[in-house]
């Protein structure tokens, strides 16, 4: 499902127990310098990612400082996030000019304890090629590193690498608990364009040998996946990012599913293994 570029006023865009992808929540919150926003998830662990700006976060009486070092875009500057236990009380305050934070979640029944993930913790994976129009890097924010500190949430900054191309080649899915081959995670992303006026385009196919449909991606769209193979492309001449926020339904470690028909070119796109391994 595509949600269009909108104003949210700091509401969920994905809000828990959402009908299309139960397992995620998502939210973009808007600051001023000086500006507090409070928020609390029952039934969700969560991670605060600021897109641009700096945050200070107030956790259950925990603080974390000088969150978030990027200016104008999401290119500027290296993630930082903060893991948020199931249901805590949360306060963020904007200490920048002003700041744009993602908050990504996945539905979670134990509560663990809450820290930050610095630059230093990033988990960066690199694939693909330009010959093969699927060169991109990848920053883990929730990723292999944090998997003893976090229940399902997997959180990543996906970007194209180069102008053009393609992204979740080849297709896969992951919307059916059947180890080992293949878990259910519900997906959602947030994409950002450079310039801001490119575009790209999302292909969701539910079904083998049956046409599926494609949406057309513009800076700041919303895309939730709840099934099927899920492809995606950027116009040649524009870079492509996308926030990616992934709940599993019963682990966390992702195992995707390639689609038969085009499985065999993972063995023609460099380092996509080392990528498949980092999901977990």
């Amino acid at each position: 499902m595509h949600i269009a570029p909108h104003d949210n006023q700091n509401k969920p865009i994905v809000d828990i127990d959402d009908p299309t992808v139960p397992l995620n929540y998502f939210n973009i919150v808007k600051l001023q310098k000086g500006e507090a926003f409070h928020f609390q998830v029952p039934g969700y662990e969560t991670c605060i990612v600021p897109a641009t700006g700096t945050v200070t976060v107030e956790v259950e009486g925990i603080t974390f400082d000088k969150l978030g070092n990027r200016g104008d875009d999401v290119w500027d500057g290296e993630p930082e996030g903060v893991y948020i236990p199931v249901g805590a009380k949360v306060t963020i305050i904007c200490t920048s000019d002003e700041t744009e934070t993602f908050i990504a979640g996945a539905r979670y029944d134990e509560v663990l304890e809450p820290f930050d993930v610095r630059v230093d913790g990033i988990d960066l994976v690199q694939y693909g090629s330009d010959d093969t129009k699927t060169h991109r890097k990848i920053k883990h924010i929730l990723g292999q590193k944090q998997h003893g500190k976090v229940g399902r949430l997997l959180v990543s900054e996906l970007f194209t690498v180069g102008q053009g191309g393609w992204s979740g080649f080849p297709a896969h899915k992951h919307d059916t608990d059947r180890l080992p081959h293949e878990t259910r995670h519900d997906e959602t992303y947030n994409f950002r364009f450079r310039p801001k006026h490119g575009s790209g385009v999302q292909i969701l196919q539910r079904e083998e040998g049956v046409p599926g449909e494609a949406y057309q991606l513009m800076d700041g769209s919303t895309f939730m996946i709840d099934k099927g193979y899920h492809p995606c492309a950027v116009m040649p001449g524009y870079e492509m990012y996308y926030f990616t926020i992934l709940g599993g339904l019963s682990q966390r470690s992702l195992v995707q599913y390639f689609q038969p028909t085009h499985a065999y070119q993972i063995e023609t796109i460099p380092g996509i293994k080392d990528m498949v391994a980092k999901f977990k």
